[in-house]
């Protein structure tokens, strides 16, 4: 695993080197809106498609969003969870990423549409007052040494009583297996570079330290594993395309990725949660 610090420069360098692989890549396994974090699937016959979304409003709901609100959407990726606070909830928003072509393709999406903006931005230089903070995806590419930062300076910008709405990979039940460490590493190097994985415990703790109360956690461990599977199979039906955009090796590499992570989240050996925050 990189020993680099968690600086913003190195930051955006890691994003970068994920999420800026290609956007038709990515276009070939996720679903239409682009949404690259665990689907809530509400029956087996649920698609793609309406899992994301489900799992968007699901989201937005846990903010107590409404009209007229401003809405910080931090690691907001391909802009769907901004575009929907806006049609759905009437919500004022500011879209976050670290990603030159999510960022791009955010403001095509954004051009015309009237209180929805995107920067290419880190929270660390963010200070502007909002009511609300959503963050789906983005706090396992921070790093344990800037809980605490990320924490107060949520709380800095949000009023009293605001809310906050979490989405965070979790480490789940404890496991020494070689195969699971392996895998790991496998992670943190090829996929994730500088990625960690914190435990539901250390988010609450520091939650907690800079001034805000846990409303609700909910795992979605199952809906993830479903999801993996679902990207995949996409993958998977598109191996040709796949490959003439990135190549064989990083073809495989992905698919090793996805079904590897899906495993896990079955296993129970990582877990996915929503932490609902207040301040206090």
């Amino acid at each position: 695993m990189s020993r680099k610090r968690h600086t913003p420069e190195v930051d955006f360098e890691r994003v970068r080197a994920h999420y800026d692989l290609s956007d038709a890549f990515f276009a070939l396994f996720l679903d239409p809106s682009m949404v690259y974090s665990c689907a809530k699937f509400d029956g087996p016959q649920t698609t793609l498609a309406e899992a994301q979304r489900a799992k968007i409003d699901l989201s937005l709901d846990k903010c107590e969003l409404g009209p007229g609100h401003r809405l910080l959407d931090i690691g907001c990726g391909w802009g769907a969870t901004a575009l929907r606070a806006r049609e759905r909830y009437g919500a004022r928003v500011i879209g976050l990423t670290l990603s030159r072509n999510q960022f791009e393709h955010d403001q095509r999406l954004a051009r015309g549409l009237d209180g929805v903006e995107f920067r290419q931005q880190g929270w660390e230089t963010f200070e502007e007052p909002v009511d609300r903070i959503v963050s789906i995806g983005a706090f396992e590419h921070f790093g344990r040494a800037k809980y605490a930062a990320f924490f107060a300076r949520c709380r800095a910008i949000l009023p009293d009583r605001g809310v906050m709405l979490l989405h965070t990979i979790t480490a789940g039940k404890p496991s020494q297996d070689w195969d699971f460490l392996r895998f790991v590493h496998f992670i943190a190097t090829e996929i994730f570079p500088g990625g960690d994985v914190p435990s539901p415990e250390s988010v609450i703790a520091a939650a907690r330290a800079a001034g805000f109360e846990l409303v609700h956690a909910e795992s979605l461990r199952p809906h993830y594993a479903r999801t993996l599977d679902c990207w995949a199979a996409n993958l998977e039906s598109r191996r040709a395309d796949a490959v003439a955009l990135v190549g064989e090796k990083t073809c495989e590499k992905y698919m090793k990725y996805l079904t590897g992570c899906a495993a896990l989240f079955r296993s129970g050996e990582c877990n996915v949660h929503q932490f609902k925050l207040r301040t206090v």
